[in-house]
């Protein structure tokens, strides 16, 4: 049995993703399902760029306020409530068209693999991260390296992130994450999804959307924002918080730096993100990038994208 067919629209930050995928729901006759792991949470619309209602243009949007700010989430919980609303929107004979610029979540939910979840996980990850941060990088990486020779060999010592994520896989598991990746690549896909990856160029292009982006977001309300999450007790460490969009406006409600530098350093933050996201999409060699520098380019991606996916559909 072939796999079901659907389409993702990737890309970075400020890429114009909604649009294109909007655009693509209504020509398609599709229902758009976000793939972006902090448009998750409710009460978190400025910060991590959800779209308006104006901006759904009456489609269909799954996957977004679907948990409060103070719950963990994980990648599990993701794939297997993403892929609840994907089988709802096939059973109504629509398109699902996957939007969102989280590589991990968008790779997951179309492999249909994920590590697995327990509840003790969360609380894992906080003691890893506290042994990481008093034994420093060399003595954790060099506990990887006894366990998964593999994995060590091509992470840096600095790599604090990938190193505590690898070690809370074997831990949890049993398995490596270089096992976990061997299988993952000889598993079929879950989804068959054609990925259509929009990206601005040049680069200074989508790096200028990123920073009146952030302009917008506090014309419209981000301190506020944080300041009412942080008055309701959410704690500034909590994964939400730790959010790019929140963490640097934390940090000017403490008074360790003004509004302004806060605005410049999220603007930093989000084009060095950006610049990850494009890497992460550029390693799978299916992926169809679209490029486009003005709004007729952007057109002009739509309809081809248009055209791949009815392609890819038929």
């Amino acid at each position: 049995m072939s796999a079901p067919k659907i389409i993702a629209v990737l890309g970075p930050t400020a890429s114009g993703k909604t649009s294109l995928a909007v655009e693509l729901c209504r020509r398609l006759g599709g229902e758009a399902v976000s793939c972006d792991s902090m448009q998750i949470y409710r009460d978190m619309n400025i910060g991590t760029a959800k779209p308006t209602a104006e901006e759904m243009q009456g489609i269909p949007h799954h996957m977004l306020d679907i948990c409060a700010p103070e719950e963990d989430y994980s990648v599990a919980r993701y794939v297997r409530e993403a892929e609840e609303c994907i089988g709802d929107i096939l059973s109504r004979c629509k398109v699902p068209v996957i939007v969102g610029g989280t590589g991990l979540y968008a790779d997951s939910l179309i492999s249909g693999l994920t590590f697995a979840e327990r509840q003790e996980d969360m609380e894992l990850r906080r003691r890893l991260t506290a042994r990481y941060e008093a034994e420093g990088g060399e003595a954790m990486h060099a506990e990887l390296a006894e366990i998964d020779p593999t994995a060590a060999a091509r992470l840096h010592p600095n790599d604090g992130r990938r190193i505590i994520r690898a070690l809370e896989i074997y831990a949890l598991t049993g398995e490596t994450i270089t096992e976990h990746d061997r299988k993952t690549r000889e598993t079929p896909d879950r989804f068959d999804a054609l990925r259509l990856v929009l990206s601005p160029e040049p680069r200074e292009m989508l790096y200028s959307r990123i920073d009146k982006r952030v302009d917008s977001m506090l014309e419209e309300g981000l301190l506020s924002e944080v300041e009412e999450l942080l008055a309701r007790g959410l704690s500034p460490e909590c994964t939400a918080l730790q959010a790019i969009g929140y963490k640097e406006f934390v940090g000017a409600l403490r008074g360790e730096c003004t509004v302004a530098e806060a605005a410049e350093e999220l603007k930093r933050a989000t084009r060095r993100y950006a610049k990850r996201q494009l890497t992460w999409f550029r390693r799978n060699p299916s992926a169809q990038f679209l490029s486009y520098t003005d709004a007729a380019g952007f057109a002009a991606c739509t309809d081809r994208a248009e055209e791949l996916a009815r392609m890819h559909l038929k």
